[in-house]
């Protein structure tokens, strides 16, 4: 029996206000359907909006200890069903259980660590230049916060956003992406088993263009979170500043592993099969170019189409696959276009390059992990996004060089460094135009209690993750307590 899923609004699960929904259907298997989900309209965003301020004037009054009790229950409650919310998100989304449950574990890291800053959320107390006059600082909360999640981490990124926004006392809107309704539909069962007061949370599912665009064009949302592509994120950020929103984006990468001749090649052979196929290259933190050094780059190439070809494709939720389906047919589409650009801008295919077919692979949108060697810099698999199985391989006389070609692109998101010499590692923390750097290890892997963000196009200088996204949801407020019963002027009367 086909599931006909709802919208969280005003504290109830609700039909969309234009009665239309979409199909959810597993992209390993087309005639798996999950179920229907509201493809809901602007009017929908209006009523999430009232409720979400309603909530608001209730939660911000709320302790923030108080607060990051609910959210230690969340985590609690999401390590108890661990094992559940993975399998939905691989049947949702298509990534092996593997990394479904680290996509689990870290919304679990991230309320955990949220649920500490509710005893955490730090001002500042300073000397006042006058006598008898007491100066600080707190954090307070803002108000709604619209938030924009895509489909590649269907637990963890709404959780980055979602939680701290929580324990900085705000309400939340969240708007999923429409290939992955499932998961936010039972996080928020979750926050609300918790003991989340019901209208602190909305959610509303429905096309970006439709549900995001109201969203962030709403005059009494003045927080908004998006995390998607650049092109998007350029119109939200536009809208954002006309309207002097806050805004937060994460967008997209082109990311950078660099081998040099002294590298543990083993070890960098792991790291860019995992960087580069894992999630079917759906990150924005993927492994996009392999950038080697003339001395190991034949050998190396040999070895690492070796074993991608051995990878496994299938189904996520099947014992010993690798790798999974593409979300959606356009996103493979997507893929074929860059194979054939990859072709005419004279790289050299080494394997890859087609759909994987055959048996239960005919029933998803499966692809071979590709490769591609002579890609030169600045052409444009070195530097467009393709968010897919295809790693660029670029050759390099020298670190200096590998550098330069890393710093190359408009994206600034995460880079990779293979080295024994203690001296190039610095340099390269140093020198790699890039929000997150590796040292012997691969472009991914970042931790739920560190900033997380890029530069240049990648985002507009906020972070999420750690200790700075409290401060991107709180605002600062200033207070001075002058007790010495007499009138003071700053700046004047002490000097």
């Amino acid at each position: 029996m086909t599931i006909t899923y709802r919208n969280f609004i005003g504290g109830q699960w609700v039909a969309p206000s234009t009665g239309a929904y979409f199909e959810n259907r597993n992209p390993a298997d087309q005639q798996d359907l999950i179920g229907h989900f509201p493809a809901s309209g602007a009017s929908d965003i209006d009523a999430a909006v009232a409720s979400a301020r309603r909530g608001f004037e209730q939660w911000k009054r709320t302790p923030a200890p108080a607060r990051g009790d609910v959210l230690r229950r969340v985590g609690d409650l999401l390590a108890a069903r661990k094992e559940e919310l993975a399998d939905l998100m691989t049947r949702e989304m298509g990534k092996p259980l593997a990394e479904t449950r680290g996509d689990v574990q870290e919304g679990i890291d991230t309320a955990y660590y949220a649920a500490t800053e509710g005893r955490r959320l730090f001002g500042h107390t300073v000397p006042s230049e006058l006598a008898n006059k007491w100066a600080m600082s707190m954090r307070r909360p803002i108000g709604v916060c619209g938030l924009i999640t895509p489909f590649n981490f269907p637990l963890a990124i709404p959780t980055w956003k979602a939680f701290p926004a929580l324990l900085c006392g705000n309400a939340v809107i969240l708007k999923p992406a429409e290939d992955v309704p499932h998961t936010s539909t039972v996080l928020v069962e979750v926050l609300l088993e918790a003991g989340l007061p019901p209208e602190v949370i909305q959610l509303v599912h429905g096309m970006g263009e439709v549900v995001g665009k109201a969203l962030v064009e709403h005059p009494q949302v003045p927080v908004i979170s998006f995390t998607g592509s650049t092109e998007t994120g350029r119109f939200v950020g536009e809208t954002c500043g006309r309207m002097h929103k806050r805004l937060s984006l994460e967008m997209g990468g082109k990311n950078a592993q660099i081998v040099l001749d002294d590298a543990d090649l083993d070890l960098a052979l792991d790291g860019v099969l995992w960087g580069a196929f894992g999630t079917t290259g759906q990150r924005c933190t993927a492994t996009s170019r392999l950038v080697l050094q003339e001395g190991i780059h034949d050998a190396f190439v040999t070895r690492l189409a070796e074993r991608a070809q051995a990878l496994r494709l299938g189904d996520g939720r099947r014992a010993g696959t690798d790798v999974g389906p593409l979300v959606n047919d356009a996103a493979r589409e997507k893929v074929e276009r860059y194979i054939e650009i990859g072709r005419q801008q004279g790289a050299t295919l080494v394997c890859g390059g087609a759909r994987a077919t055959g048996g239960d692979l005919d029933r998803g949108f499966f692809f071979q992990p590709t490769i591609f060697t002579g890609v030169t810099a600045g052409s444009r698999l070195d530097q467009e996004e393709i968010f897919g199985p295809v790693l660029s391989v670029i050759k390099v006389k020298d670190a200096a060089e590998a550098f330069d070609v890393n710093n190359g692109v408009r994206y600034g998101l995460s880079s990779s460094v293979y080295t024994r010499n203690v001296n190039v590692a610095f340099r390269a923390l140093q020198e790699l135009d890039n929000g997150i750097t590796y040292v012997n290890a691969p472009t991914i892997g970042a931790e739920a209690h560190l900033p997380f963000g890029g530069v240049k196009e990648t985002g507009n200088g906020h972070r999420e993750g750690g200790w700075e996204v409290y401060e991107f949801y709180s605002e600062t407020k200033v207070g001075y307590v002058d007790y010495s019963g007499a009138l003071q002027r700053a700046q004047i009367d002490n000097y």
